[in-house]
């Protein structure tokens, strides 16, 4: 088919790729602009970019899409038989919705209708969750509320991070969006509509989203830390300074008042919420390296009872 692909970060990426190997013929990637990054703050393009420059394929990266007159002609010219949206990172404006007769086919990362929103691999482990997966759905006005086409589940790993199933998440996804393409044009695919009375929300991260709760309990503070890694982490304070939890392990039955240190020869355990603990493995003080519990116990002597928060 003649498509347009729109996607910005790695997450989009193994997609493009997938629709490349299956034959299907390109005729424009749409991203976002390139942003300044890095401490020099130099233009840097984004993955999705990178990628299509490698393919030799045409781009562009408008700032918007809305009343973008010249954008919209473009498209209309090109006539696609869909329109592949993978975290492009913009509203698809309904003009641009009405455009490709198999309409504007997006890759979610979540079994929707579960987790609508910009970061539902970062909260579907932040909320324990031990199965997620990948959907595929034709675009609406509403807030990731179209039509279900396909779904794929996966484990999530009882130590996996956001930053270790994203890339599982994308290559499974890839191939579900080639699949849907297929079951599209052979019309053997049955649109489903989703149950709004099931739908939860994975809005988009904050930094504040990582302070640490230690009222929690130790294995919720762990799956928020699991599903916050790598932005914003899961932060507190010591001695007035931030430090990042890097790396901890949960207890179960450990008595204590919830933010209390606890330091045992080179081990260092937290007391948290629900008569638990967070053993600490690694941490990451204000402007320096990360260190193993051993080195910050050496180099900050930390003392048995300090609270750690405030």
């Amino acid at each position: 088919m003649d498509l347009v692909f729109c996607g910005t970060p790695q997450f989009a990426v193994p997609t493009l790729n997938a629709l490349i190997d299956a034959g299907h013929r390109i005729q424009l990637v749409v991203c976002q602009p390139d942003r300044p990054s890095g401490r020099g703050q130099q233009l840097t393009s984004s993955a999705v970019k990178k990628r299509a420059l490698e393919l030799g394929l045409r781009i562009t990266q408008p700032p918007s899409i809305k009343n973008n007159t010249e954008f919209r002609a473009e498209l209309e010219r090109i006539s696609p038989r869909a329109i592949i949206v993978v975290a492009y990172g913009r509203i698809i404006p309904k003009w641009m919705l009405e455009l490709a007769p198999l309409g504007n086919l997006n890759l979610h990362a979540s079994l929707l209708p579960k987790y609508r929103g910009a970061a539902p691999i970062q909260w579907a482990i932040a909320n324990g969750e031990q199965v997620t997966g990948v959907t595929t759905m034709r675009l609406e006005e509403g807030l990731d509320t179209g039509p279900i086409l396909l779904q794929r589940e996966l484990e999530i790993g009882a130590d996996e991070t956001a930053e270790g199933l994203s890339p599982r998440l994308a290559e499974t996804g890839a191939a579900l969006m080639v699949e849907t393409l297929r079951e599209l044009e052979a019309e053997t695919l049955k649109p489903k509509k989703q149950d709004d009375s099931e739908a939860t929300l994975a809005p988009l991260l904050r930094k504040e989203d990582g302070r640490i709760d230690f009222s929690r309990s130790a294995q919720t503070i762990y799956n928020r830390l699991r599903g916050f890694t790598p932005w914003p982490g899961a932060f507190t304070r010591f001695r007035g300074k931030q430090l990042h939890i890097a790396g901890a392990r949960p207890l179960a039955n450990r008595q204590g008042e919830p933010g209390r240190l606890h330091i045992s020869q080179q081990q260092i355990f937290i007391s948290c919420g629900a008569s638990t603990a967070l053993e600490v493995l690694e941490v990451q003080p204000e402007g320096k390296r990360r260190m193993s519990a051993p080195e910050f116990i050496s180099g900050y002597r930390p003392q048995d009872g300090e609270t750690l928060g405030s």
